[in-house]
């Protein structure tokens, strides 16, 4: 159907970019990805810093296999703007970093750090309680679950995000987790160094907690790799544990394995509390925004949620 080529018009958007030809020719039914291929190779930029709107109505085109440049309303002396987003990098290797330091910190705070954190003598200073050790397992264990699924769980719609953006994300994170681990394994000679039948009943209900949670999670995460195939943005409906009840059921089985870790840190955790806070307002947000986005691309295929993340709650 399509024999012949179209001509576009290629303006840059923002700063200049050296080498983007002002013209380019393309079949009407090639994919919108070989028009992001075409014009990386003449700007000689990595295909991940550009961003391709309309001309008409500076809409984005996306980089899809699945679009073709005439689907997207892209016309013989159509115009397109390309934006250079700068240096990137890929969403995989941010996750890794930020989760690297979390999976280290907790064990490096309680064992070897320790006389040189709470400036004591080696054979001075209190030993771990049963509690801290506990701690540092279950603070450990997520932070290294949380690795597995950067590397071999996630899929990601979009592949890079910009370089700077690093410093910010791994920051939250390092920090975050380096305030737990200095409050909570601080030595306190006030603090019983046996545990009751309650403590012992509260830590199990703790660590079932965090189990669970833990567990339920991963399972989510599964549930939501499955639905998009490799190297496609397009996903399916979800369904499965916990997606019957909210829009996100890996948020809020995330929350419920940090309610674990903070009963076994202990009421006066605050720092454990704060991060608990900070990232469910946060995943709220996410959650809110993610059931919009079903509402939209499935419509009455999709059976809308009253709640995003916790039941009753929001």
């Amino acid at each position: 159907m399509f024999s012949t080529t179209i001509n576009l018009a290629v303006i840059p958007s923002g700063k200049p970019i050296k080498d983007l030809p002002k013209q380019l020719r393309i079949v009407p039914n090639a994919a919108t990805n070989e028009l992001y291929r075409s014009v990386a190779a003449a700007s000689r930029l990595s295909i991940h810093r550009l961003r391709i709107t309309h001309g008409r109505d500076r809409t984005l085109v996306s980089n899809s296999a699945d679009l073709t440049v005439d689907e997207v309303g892209l016309k013989d002396q159509g115009v397109i703007h390309v934006k250079d987003l700068g240096p990137q990098i890929s969403w995989r290797a941010v996750y890794i970093a930020e989760y690297l330091g979390p999976a280290l910190i907790p064990a490096l705070f309680l064992f070897p750090l320790r006389p040189y954190l709470y400036n004591a003598n080696l054979d001075t200073i209190l030993a771990p309680t049963n509690r801290q050790q506990l701690l540092c397992a279950l603070l450990t264990f997520h932070f290294v679950k949380r690795e597995y699924e950067s590397m071999f769980v996630h899929r990601f719609s979009n592949a890079t995000m910009p370089a700077r953006n690093i410093v910010k994300n791994v920051s939250y994170y390092w920090l975050m987790v380096s305030s737990m681990a200095y409050q909570a394994f601080r030595p306190d000679p006030t603090r019983a160094r046996t545990t009751t039948d309650s403590e012992t009943a509260m830590m199990t209900i703790s660590v079932t907690l965090f189990i669970f949670g833990e567990l339920a999670n991963l399972n989510a995460h599964f549930v939501l790799r499955n639905l998009r195939r490799p190297g496609s943005s397009e996903r399916g409906i979800p369904c499965g544990l916990g997606f019957g009840m909210v829009t996100c059921p890996h948020y809020l089985f995330e929350i419920v394995s940090w309610v674990g870790i903070y009963l076994v840190g202990g009421m006066r955790s605050w720092s454990i509390l704060v991060f608990i806070i900070v990232g469910s307002v946060q995943m709220a947000l996410w959650s809110k925004k993610k059931e919009r986005r079903y509402r939209l691309d499935f419509g009455e295929r999709y059976k809308p949620k009253r709640f995003v993340m916790i039941p009753g709650v929001v």
